[in-house]
């Protein structure tokens, strides 16, 4: 019975929250200043700390794609992407730099599991905070308010560089990988998850799909996309990388998660009700967008870029 009820239960939902959304401001890139303030509002009202635990990012999941925790496909993801992009070949104690580290969750991974000494930063001073607050004491990671697009760390600081799902909020993709290679020592690793459009060059949207994509970046503050492609060669073409750059797209194995972010709330409606009647509408709010994840992902439209290469 759930399952015939879900798709009306769904229709429902993501018309009270277009008729919401319709009143309230959209999130729209204007400095990197802007995503700074979406996070730290994120981060605050606890609401997704609360559903998605401590990875915003999205999850992992085998071919058959059934009976998995969300929350571990999470887990899994960061595993996943340890071993293809071969950071497990580190040894412990290695320097390892979280571009956009969220409130640490991928972080205190990389550093439990793996014995990596961790850097996380982020734009947001809340996620700072809150990603020091559920270190426990002893794990070797650190947080800092930085900018990714102006990296306050030595060239070769780290031996490896981890970032995931933060640069689409990057206005100067050039400038993103450039940072991230400066700061990456000769013959380190670097490990990076994205969300990318397909090539919209040669593939150009039509009039829908220009309205997706467009509601995609004015609701999470993000100021553009590009393809795998498109990203993949600006990483080839930085002097660090000496062009050894492999790029996959994961659609398939991420995918599940943009039902299974709605579903927390249903699977966990004491989760919002706890935080009171505006943590309701908040979550209605992002319905929409999440359903048009869903749909750009599944279509085509969005890639999930993964790219790893040696400094």
């Amino acid at each position: 019975m759930f399952e015939i009820l879900l798709p009306f239960f769904l229709l429902i939902l993501f018309l009270l929250a277009l008729t919401i959304i319709w009143r309230i401001k959209a999130r729209k890139f204007i400095t990197s200043g802007t995503v700074a303030s979406a996070y730290d509002a994120w981060t605050q009202d606890k609401l997704l700390e609360r559903l998605w635990g401590e990875h915003i990012h999205l999850g992992y999941y085998p071919s058959n794609g059934k009976n998995v925790d969300f929350r571990k496909a999470k887990v899994q993801f960061v595993h996943e992407l340890v071993k293809w992009s071969g950071l497990d070949t580190l040894p412990k104690g290695s320097r390892v730099l979280d571009v956009g580290c969220g409130i640490g969750g991928s972080s205190r991974i990389l550093s439990k599991y793996y014995g990596f000494n961790v850097t996380g930063i982020t734009i947001s001073p809340a996620q700072v905070k809150r990603a020091r607050d559920l270190t426990p004491v002893g794990l070797n990671c650190t947080f800092q308010v930085m900018d990714a697009l102006d990296l306050k760390f030595e060239d070769g600081s780290f031996d490896a560089v981890w970032s995931v799902e933060a640069g689409a909020h990057m206005i100067d993709k050039k400038k993103f990988a450039d940072e991230m290679l400066r700061t990456l020592r000769p013959g380190g690793y670097l490990a990076l998850a994205d969300w990318n459009s397909r090539d919209l060059r040669t593939y150009p949207p039509s009039i829908f799909e220009k309205i997706v994509l467009k509601q995609l970046l004015e609701q999470w503050v993000h100021p553009n996309f590009i393809s795998i492609n498109e990203f993949g060669e600006i990483l080839r073409t930085n002097k660090n990388s000496a062009g050894r750059v492999i790029t996959e797209n994961w659609n398939s194995y991420t995918n599940p998660s943009w039902y299974d972010s709605i579903f927390e709330g249903i699977r966990r409606p004491l989760t919002i009700l706890s935080l009171g009647p505006l943590a309701i509408i908040k979550s209605i709010r992002e319905i929409p967008t999440i359903l048009l994840m869903n749909w750009a992902f599944s279509k085509g439209l969005m890639e999930f870029g993964v790219y790893k290469c040696r400094g």
